[in-house]
Order: C-alpha cells, then structure tokens, then sequence
C-alpha cells in the first residue's frame, strides 16, 4: 500500500493541473472575445495617451 500513498498526490496533482488548463483553454475565445479585445486595447490607449501626455517636448527638436 505504499506505492498507492506514494503515487496519490502526483497523480491528483496532475488531475488538477490538467483539469485547469482545459478550463484556461476554453475560456479563450468564445462569444466574449470582441468585448475582452476591445477592453485590452482601450486600455493601451490610455495608458499611451497618458504617456504621451506625460513627455516633454525635446528641444533638440529629435
């Protein structure tokens, strides 16, 4: 019985983690992924505008 106490935690361990990607991978895509998208790229427009507003003018003029 020591080879079962043995193997239990890879195995369940294993059973999780397969269990976790299949729920990563269907979570991508599906009919929300225009609005995750447009979110993800609103957001970088932002924090670039806000970058671009953050610089000073370089007077070399470069």
């Amino acid at each position: 019985m020591d080879y079962v106490s043995a193997l239990l935690p890879p195995v369940v361990m294993a059973a999780f983690f397969i269990g976790l990607v299949v729920t990563i991978v269907k979570s991508q895509g599906g009919p929300n992924k225009s609005k995750e998208d447009a979110a993800v790229d609103a957001a970088i427009a932002r924090a670039e505008a806000a970058q671009e507003q953050g610089r000073t003018p370089d007077p070399r003029g470069a």
